[in-house]
């Protein structure tokens, strides 16, 4: 089975001429005396090799977390290097993008789509200097597009999680077996009762070979607490004994599962509550096939409406947040992002969420899968 990965190289390819006139007597630099950079990375009191570098990594981080592998190059099986050329204005913006290099099936409009979002996004470059002063100039941006063949397995802290396999995971029974279990197993909190508390949690296991279960990760998209956490991590680790491990090549290999536990107050003062759940719910998936459908804006209205009624749900938050972001519109997508990770403590978008809210900072680039 083939993945798709993406690797970035940077540079600024020189040229024996020091510039041309464009537009008028607009000059465009192609060498300067201090290089266009990428922001985030200025107020580091430190050398310019290593302020450069920082530069390098944000940009870095910003296109291998936009990017799409065209599904027509991976069909067809099209590696390669596009470079792009874009100017660097004066004024922190850029202009002027173009392809000089490609390799077609959609690769070369797929990078400019990722440069154009750099301007939607806010990022304010620091320009090129010449003689003292910011000055126009060219940067050229190569981006490799490559198909490798990834690991079966990935690590999550110390342990091995297989995401390929010959047979997968399985519960006795199947599901629906699952399913009826948990029903009968997870409680409902009484504390809840009070507030009326309702919502998710996400609990990731680890199914070992032996059957052991082992808990990865837990998400409280409602902020439920302590006492929802605990009858979540009950209900998950009860199933002890209980799985089919995957198998790869002949043996059995840990693989994960994520369990969604559904908590409804059942006070009778709870009922309209309730009711209102699981009409919000509703408007959000149907919200999500509108907009995957085409009609953003009709989509995007109908999740609102749930949010109307549940404006600290983490899970509305993040469908919303993601319709935004797909759509370039990274004020909102900002708003919604931010609080969804303030409420579950997720850290799915933290790669991009400084860029998208402007608020620059400089993270190592990643080279994972």
């Amino acid at each position: 089975m083939r993945h798709t990965i993406i690797i970035l190289f940077l540079g600024l390819l020189v040229s024996p001429f020091t510039a041309w006139g464009q537009e008028r007597d607009t000059i465009i630099y192609q060498t300067v005396e201090e290089a266009a950079r990428f922001p985030g990375c200025e107020k580091l009191d430190t050398t310019m090799a290593f302020i450069t570098q920082c530069a390098n990594s944000n940009l870095l981080n910003f296109v291998y977390s936009n990017i799409r592998y065209p599904q027509k190059a991976i069909e067809n099986n099209i590696e390669g290097t596009v470079v792009v050329r874009f100017v660097v204005e004066p004024d922190s913006t850029i202009s002027s993008p173009e392809v000089i290099r490609d390799i077609g099936e959609g690769c070369g409009v797929e990078v400019l789509r990722v440069v154009d979002l750099i301007n939607f996004a806010g990022a304010k470059w620091k320009p090129g200097i010449m003689k003292g002063k910011p000055v126009r100039s060219y940067f050229t941006l190569p981006v490799r597009f490559k198909l490798e063949e990834l690991p079966p397995y990935t690590m999550v802290g110390r342990d091995t999680v297989y995401t390929r396999f010959d047979t997968p995971l399985d519960y006795e029974g199947g599901l629906d077996t699952l399913n009826t279990y948990l029903a009968e197993k997870l409680e409902y909190p009484p504390i809840g009762n009070d507030s009326c508390q309702i919502g998710n949690i996400q609990v990731q296991v680890l199914i070992q070979p032996t059957g052991d279960v082992k808990i990865l990760d837990i998400i409280d998209f409602n902020d439920l607490g302590f006492d929802f956490w605990y009858e979540s991590i009950d209900a998950a680790t009860s199933t002890l004994g209980r799985w089919i491990p995957a198998t790869l090549e002949g043996r059995k290999v840990p693989s994960a599962f994520d369990f969604t536990m559904s908590f409804s107050p059942d006070a009778p003062a709870c009922k309209m509550i309730v009711e209102q759940y699981r009409d919000a719910s509703d408007m959000i998936n149907e919200g999500a096939t509108l907009y995957n459908e085409g009609k953003q804006e009709e989509g995007i209205a109908k999740m609102s409406q749930a949010i109307e009624f549940f404006p600290e749900d983490a899970n509305f938050l993040l469908a919303r947040g993601q319709a935004y972001m797909d759509m370039s519109d990274f004020g909102e997508a900002c708003a919604d992002l931010s609080l969804a990770r303030r409420i579950s403590l997720i850290t799915w978008y933290d790669n991009v969420l400084n860029l998208i809210c402007g608020k620059l900072s400089a993270p190592t680039p990643e080279t994972g899968n």
